[in-house]
């Protein structure tokens, strides 16, 4: 009992003489760790004799107690210290402003996509969707485009091998849908598309939206009320519409369709290249080649079909004079929309 005694005064005079938290550290280690002096003790209590055990153990088990007490109420009274004096030396401007935590949004093209999509399925149109890989007989040859026909120069397509192309449009999609359905249809088929192409205004990934409409007395007339109604909803309603007479293979009689220049307003500028206009899309009634090719009798059926690049849509809408902006991830320019 005289060694527990002795015990605790050396433990009060060791912790009077702690200077700071790496000694009292020390100290805990000393008296209350697994190979300090309270465990020592407990060692002993098997060599002594029953009737003074229990004295024994109780006596060094309140010494153990006191320890860890004094342990907790010196180490929170020096943090407290550490704390004062780092508040004493230190200098916290409490007028900075917080930092804002960013979030995500949707990414520009998708929202020209997105507004793109919602107009075309309030006017009736049903989204379809088909593989970015595509056989050369769907992404050409079912749209009229044989391997020798010269048209296949107007796209720089990505061969995986002799018949496996990246799709270069989403033209394919409108073959598929034609074989398993029967007119009457309406559909869009927006997507990712491949060219080997690349400057301020072409990428080698792009997106479009293609559209088609078959029915028993569908006429041109038709395809100019839907994209004009289009045009007026993306662009507002006063934008100058105009088609022009133009060539596409799946088409007959194909049409450019031209918008007034957003820019100068019609007046003529570098961008539209003095002629107060800008190109937007292509389109036409659908080849009845096209028709053979899918099952459908071109004496019973008519329709018409377009194509619209979503990035061409987009630098037009926000003004944006290099497509490279878009993909270069650059958070100033993405957060602008």
């Amino acid at each position: 009992m005289d060694e527990l005694h002795e015990l605790k005064k050396a433990f009060q005079e060791e912790l009077g003489t702690v200077a700071g938290l790496e000694d009292l550290q020390k100290l805990k280690a000393k008296f209350s760790g697994r190979k300090g002096k309270v465990s020592a003790h407990l060692k002993k209590i098997s060599a002594l004799p029953p009737e003074k055990r229990s004295q024994f153990g109780s006596t060094l088990n309140e010494i153990k107690k006191f320890i860890e007490k004094e342990v907790i109420q010196l180490e929170a009274s020096l943090k407290a210290e550490v704390q004062q004096k780092r508040l004493q030396t230190e200098f916290l401007d409490i007028s900075l402003p917080g930092r804002r935590q960013l979030f995500g949004r949707e990414h520009p093209i998708n929202q020209v996509l997105t507004e793109a999509k919602d107009i075309f399925i309030s006017m009736g149109f049903d989204v379809e969707d088909g593989p970015e890989v595509e056989t050369d007989y769907y992404n050409f040859e079912a749209l009229n485009i044989p391997k020798d026909h010269p048209a296949r120069d107007m796209q720089d397509t990505f061969y995986v091998s002799e018949d496996i192309v990246l799709r270069t449009h989403t033209s394919p999609v409108q073959i598929r849908v034609m074989e398993k359905r029967t007119p009457p249809l309406r559909i869009i088929a927006p997507g990712k598309v491949y060219r080997c192409d690349a400057d301020i205004s072409h990428t080698a990934m792009f997106h479009q939206i293609e559209g088609l409409m078959v029915d028993t007395a569908i006429a041109f007339s038709d395809l100019k009320g839907v994209l004009e109604l289009f045009i007026h909803r993306l662009f507002g309603k006063d934008t100058p519409v105009r088609f022009r007479p133009s060539y596409f293979p799946f088409t007959e009689p194909s049409a450019e369709v031209d918008i007034g220049c957003i820019f100068c307003g019609g007046s003529g500028c570098r961008v539209c290249k003095t002629t107060g206009w800008l190109e937007i899309l292509g389109a036409g009634m659908v080849n009845p080649k096209v028709f053979e090719m899918v099952g459908y009798k071109i004496d019973q059926y008519t329709g018409f079909a377009f194509g619209l690049g979503i990035e061409r849509i987009a630098m037009l809408k926000y003004s944006i004079d290099d497509i490279r902006l878009f993909y270069e991830n650059d958070c100033r320019f993405l957060s602008q929309f």
